[in-house]
């Protein structure tokens, strides 16, 4: 087998940075003003991915009971990430934790209580960081795109109450258009995969010299992972934001109110 990523050595990895510095050159000759967070993003990448590989070698090579400690690390670095991102949302760190746990371990746990991926974590780490990755992007877009929605239009939005709807019927077009939202990616990539570009995890064991028949397998069965993690990840951010947008009254939060002057 043609093992790429075992010929690649730290002087390619270098070589490599000649990439780094073209896309630095046509910031600065184009006037972007991106040549600092280039320069950031790739120490960081650098830094970032060493500190994670010392530490799977160490998980991979045995230490399994470390696993849920680094499934939960990435689960609450995705919660402060998302949770910042929805900041005007009251609770976005909550809505966030919540909508990225339920969907790490319902889609992975049902991949593991069918046996489809083993219980290791060679499979466990990876697939879960899949998941948990789209799900903080789904969770961000929910809960930012149904606060502005529902503050562009809360006028029609207390219309609808003051004709004694409730909250959940008030809001439940805005609500279904953010859902859409955070779930379109996804469902546009999985329609798309394999004549767009070839995705991650089968481009990765093509690198590793799998065969095209079992790369497929593989990522066949993560595209519905993720399309089953995000669908979780959408539900649970939609309902909990219309649950903090709205008060117990049915009525919209005093900030959004505020906005109509």
């Amino acid at each position: 087998m043609n093992d790429l990523s075992g010929r690649i050595s730290w002087a390619d990895v270098a070589l490599a940075l000649l990439l780094v510095a073209v896309s630095v050159a046509i910031s600065r000759r184009r006037r972007a003003g991106l040549e600092r967070d280039i320069a950031v993003a790739t120490f960081r990448s650098f830094a970032q991915l060493l500190a994670v590989g010392f530490v799977l070698d160490f998980v991979l090579g045995g230490g399994s009971e470390l696993t849920p400690v680094v499934l939960l690390v990435m689960v609450a670095t995705a919660t402060l990430t998302s949770g910042a991102r929805g900041k005007r949302v009251p609770g976005a760190y909550w809505i966030a934790a919540t909508a990225v746990s339920a969907a790490a371990g319902g889609t992975l746990g049902v991949l593991l209580a069918l046996g489809i991926v083993p219980a290791s974590p060679r499979a466990a780490i990876p697939l879960g960081s899949m998941i948990i990755s789209n799900a903080m992007n789904t969770a961000s877009l929910v809960m930012g795109r149904l606060r502005d929605d529902l503050a562009a239009n809360r006028r029609e939005v207390e219309a609808h109450l003051s004709l004694g709807e409730t909250a959940t019927d008030a809001s439940s077009s805005w609500h279904r258009a953010a859902v859409r939202s955070g779930m379109l990616p996804i469902v546009d990539q999985t329609k798309v995969v394999g004549l767009v570009a070839l995705p991650g995890a089968m481009t990765g064991m093509l690198l590793a010299g799998a065969s095209a028949s079992s790369a497929i397998r593989l990522q066949l069965v993560v595209m519905y992972m993720l399309l089953g993690g995000n669908a979780f990840a959408a539900m649970v951010a939609g309902r909990l934001t219309v649950a903090r947008l709205f008060t117990a009254d049915h009525q919209l939060i005093r900030s959004l109110r505020r906005v109509a002057g």
